[in-house]
């Protein structure tokens, strides 16, 4: 049975409504919400919540903490657990940034290390949240070890990967 470890960072994808202040905002995790939309048969998930932060605040050391993470939760072959797969949801505007670093500070890791986010946050209509989220699930089961980014329909192995701003999804360059 697949065990996936999900590590949370906050970006679009988790920015909840204020309605007092009219504005989107990381406050809180809300993978769990989202989860629960989910049918899940046979997979198991963990969860981190590392971080709740929009991407473009991100530092140095915020990627060395989901780099320390992904070891911990077995994404790195020196450390075997029982992880089958680790999804991380993430800005979509430094998640390139991010990729890259995991990449190279994990040039051979044991199981498969996804990214995902959103363009537009979970609570919006038309958000590609959930739909990315299930997609990175899905594929953290399925794909071979290596570092990707799932969205809209597709799996994109780093380096490589950007975000193609004009038409609102991911590209391998």
């Amino acid at each position: 049975m697949p065990h996936l470890t999900l590590i949370t960072t906050g970006g679009t994808i988790e920015k909840t409504y204020d309605e007092a202040s009219g504005s989107l905002a990381n406050r809180r995790s809300i993978v769990r919400r989202m989860l629960s939309r989910l049918r899940l048969a046979d997979t198991t998930i963990g969860t981190l919540e590392l971080l709740s932060k929009d991407s473009l605040d991100m530092t140095d050391a915020d990627r060395a903490a989901i780099v320390q993470a992904v070891r911990a939760a077995g994404g790195s072959p020196e450390l075997a657990t029982q992880s089958t797969g680790i999804v991380i949801l993430h800005g979509t505007d430094t998640l390139s940034i991010t990729g890259e670093h995991l990449v190279k500070s994990i040039p051979h890791p044991r199981v498969p290390i996804v990214l995902t986010g959103a363009m537009r946050p979970y609570e919006m209509k038309r958000s590609d949240a959930l739909q990315n989220l299930n997609e990175a699930i899905f594929a953290a089961g399925v794909l071979t070890p290596g570092v990707y980014c799932v969205a809209h329909g597709r799996a994109l192995a780093f380096p490589g990967v950007t975000k193609d701003r004009e038409h609102g999804t991911f590209v391998k360059r």
